[in-house]
Formats: structure tokens, sequence, C-alpha cells
């Protein structure tokens, strides 16, 4: 009888392509996906506490519900802090970020009858080992949605920003290569799958340890054209080229939708945070975009309430994001993680002003997405229908990632069309 498992999923995409990497490679090995498996494997994150406290409260969750199944937990929580772990009923294995592949060959060595030693990682149809001094790079990308895949082109971060774990949970950067990333884009397209997201912990430095760049996979993609569409997971405004925008305002193939981390519109606060650029860098990127594209779709990550940030340090950021073109925002209170720089600074902001900073933040983003929706009204835009039906509608995003629903028909789904943008609905957008 085939062994079960259940793989769930916390974080980011980076995550989401690796878990269901692990799951292909599994049920190819004979093991069947159950809701009461034998292993579960929970893929962890370690962005903030929240995402931890997730984590712990899966795993008591799944224990209770099936006490003699194995627990195996991987990924950045994995990584950063086992001990926090390791004592909690029903986990047998705990993997980091580093060797987190490795529970294909021990699951393997489980359920086969010819074991193998655990630490040999088999061949697999899109797996790529490559070491450097203390790091592995492994492709993996995700293939359980049939419409958008997430291709893991980067890992890591060599930037160590004062708030962050996760460049101590992922390790130093490295990259895939770009003809190994042209090979995957290929794989999926053969999935007749219509758009790739390319996912990365520091996306934009892709290639730099192999003498390669992220722009000329860029370029390489646009000029081959593997795939309909291809979107940039996040990148850094300080690796966010000219030569990108340039590229990108030009393409058929990379859509016009960018996501930047700016974390505070106070240099101050940046400072602090150690992060790599000035809000002028900033501003500069975001004003290029949309001069070259003045459609595009713009998101930024905010951090509120960072250690530090001063009540007129905040209202510099509000005014500063309020003064650009961009279409929304992802907020963030901030979230104390252990052995950062930002944990043991003296001037914490309190739980309730960071609450409060949050809201004004997530209001300010209601207002930019309704005004950049607004703008597209009666204009015509691309857009991939997805498997999401909800109450006789079908659902799909435009080009620059609109959100858009229609009457449903199953002649829709993954495919590209172009329709007009009639009608703006809060709820569920056009």
């Amino acid at each position: 009888m085939s062994k079960t498992f259940h793989i769930a999923t916390l974080g980011c995409k980076l995550n989401y392509s690796e878990s269901s990497h692990i799951a292909r490679e599994l049920q190819a090995q004979g093991f069947e996906n159950a809701s009461h498996p034998d292993y579960f494997i929970l893929n962890t994150c370690t962005v903030t506490g929240i995402a931890e406290k997730k984590a712990r409260g899966l795993i008591a969750q799944f224990y209770r519900k099936n006490p003699n199944a194995e627990i195996i937990v991987i990924g950045c929580f994995a990584a950063r802090d086992k001990s926090l772990i390791e004592n909690l009923p029903g986990v047998t294995k705990i993997l980091g970020s580093e060797n987190k592949m490795e529970i294909i060959p021990y699951l393997s060595e489980q359920n086969s009858k010819a074991p193998q030693t655990s630490n040999l990682i088999p061949h697999t149809s899109n797996l790529i080992l490559q070491t450097s001094e203390t790091s592995s790079f492994f492709a993996t990308f995700s293939s359980n949605d049939r419409t958008r895949s997430f291709l893991k082109i980067q890992d890591g971060c060599d930037y160590h920003c004062s708030y962050c774990a996760v460049a101590r949970a992922r390790g130093e950067s490295r990259s895939d290569t770009i003809e190994n990333a042209m090979i995957n884009l290929e794989k999926i397209a053969q999935l007749n799958c219509k758009e790739v997201v390319l996912t990365g912990v520091n996306t934009g430095d892709f290639g730099r340890k192999n003498g390669e760049t992220f722009f000329q996979l860029l370029n390489e993609i646009n000029t081959h054209k593997p795939i309909e569409r291809v979107r940039i997971s996040s990148i850094e405004p300080n690796l966010l080229t000219n030569e990108i925008i340039h590229l990108t305002a030009n393409s058929t193939v990379l859509m016009p939708h960018f996501h930047i981390p700016l974390q505070s519109g106070s240099d101050q606060v940046l400072a602090a945070m150690k992060r790599r650029y000035k809000t002028a860098l900033f501003a500069e990127k975001v004003h290029q975009i949309k001069s070259a594209m003045p459609h595009a779709c713009i998101a930024v990550d905010v951090i509120s309430g960072f250690p530090t940030e001063t009540e007129e340090n905040f209202e510099e950021t509000v005014r500063f994001l309020n003064g650009l073109p961009i279409s929304y925002l992802h907020v963030f209170s901030y979230s104390k993680r252990p052995q950062t720089p930002a944990a043991e600074m003296k001037s914490q902001v309190k739980d309730s002003v960071k609450k409060e900073r949050t809201n004004i933040l997530l209001q300010l983003s209601e207002t930019k997405k309704a005004n950049f929706y607004k703008e597209h009204l009666h204009t015509q835009r691309a857009v991939l229908f997805e498997e999401d039906v909800k109450n006789g509608m079908i659902f799909g995003f435009t080009d620059n990632y609109i959100r858009v629903s229609a009457p449903y028909n199953e002649q829709l789904t993954n495919q590209i069309i172009n329709i007009e943008l009639t009608k703006y609905n809060t709820h569920s957008n056009f």
C-alpha cells in the first residue's frame, strides 16, 4: 500500500514553489496526497512572529487530528531556531532551508524496498544542485495551478537588513543559471501554463555570482518567448535598473507589473534598517516606470512601527507614499525577530501605535488601489482567466494586475482574452 503525505505551506511564493516541487517528486515516487496522511510536511516562514505562531498552531492541530503520523517541519522557521519546534508532539524530523530538499530521499528511503542513503539527492526532472562554499541552489517551480507557476530562480540574501531574519534562515545569495531557467520555463509551458512569476529572496541579485545578470535573463526571455507571460515577484529598488524598465516597457512577454520594497519613506529610518537606497532613488524608479508605462501596476512593501520610527518619521512616510503614483501597498507591522539588530534597539514602538499606523497605511493602500483601478475604466486589457470561480463569476488578472470578473464560461479558463473594463466594484474590482 502506498504511503501518503500532505504538505502545508506558510509564507512567500518561494515556499510555494518549493512545496509544489516536493509534492511532485513524492508523487512521482509513488506517494499519494491525502488529508489523513502518514507524513505531514509543514514548510515554514520566519518573516514575522505571527508566521511562527501559525506554524506551531498547525503542528498542534495536525497532531490532535492524526497523532500516529510523522510531522516533518522544513523551511525558514526550522532554520532559524529548531529548539522552538523539536519538542512539539508529533515532530519527528526538522530540515532547515539549506537542506529541506533532503526530505525527498528521506521519505523515499522510508517507503522504499531498497533503501538508499538519506543524504543522496536523486536525479529529478528539474532539480538542479549548484554548490558554493556554504550553500546549494535548487531550482523549483510550482505546478498545482493550471494558469500560473512560480519559478524559483534565486535564493538567499547578502543584504542583512537590521529587521530581517530571512537572510540568516535562507543563507547567502545564490541563483540558477540562465540556461537552466530557460529550460524550466519551457517545461512549465509544456504544462499549458500561461504565466510564470520569477521568484527569489532577492530576485534582482540573480546571476551575480555566476557572471550573469537579471537583465540578461529577462532579455533572453523577451527574445525567445518560451511562455506567454512573465512577472517579477519582487525587486529591490537599487537593483531595478533603467535597462530592465526599458526592456519591460517594450516587451509583450514581461508584464507591466512591479513589486518594489520601500519599507519606509523616511531616510532616517531606512538608514536604521540598513537598506541600500534612499527615498530619492525609490521615487526616481517609480517615476521612470510611469513615464515609460503609464498603465503599469506598482506595488510597494512598507513596514509600520520599526524601532526608532517617530511620529514625524511615520508622517513623512505617509506623505511620501501619498505623493507617488503607486497602485497599492503591502503593509507589515514590525515584528521583532530574535538575533537581529533591530530587536535590540531601545526605541521599540508600542503595539497599539503600530496597529494604528498599520491601519492608516492600509486605508491609503485602498485609496491608491481604487484610483488605479478607476483610471482603467472603459479601457481594454488582456485578461488571463483562472480556475477561480465564485457565485457564477470567473476571475482573472490583466497584464497590469487588475483583478477582473466575468460571467462564468468554461471556455475562458486559462485563456488570455482582450476585454473592456466596464464597471468598478469594490468587492470583485472589475
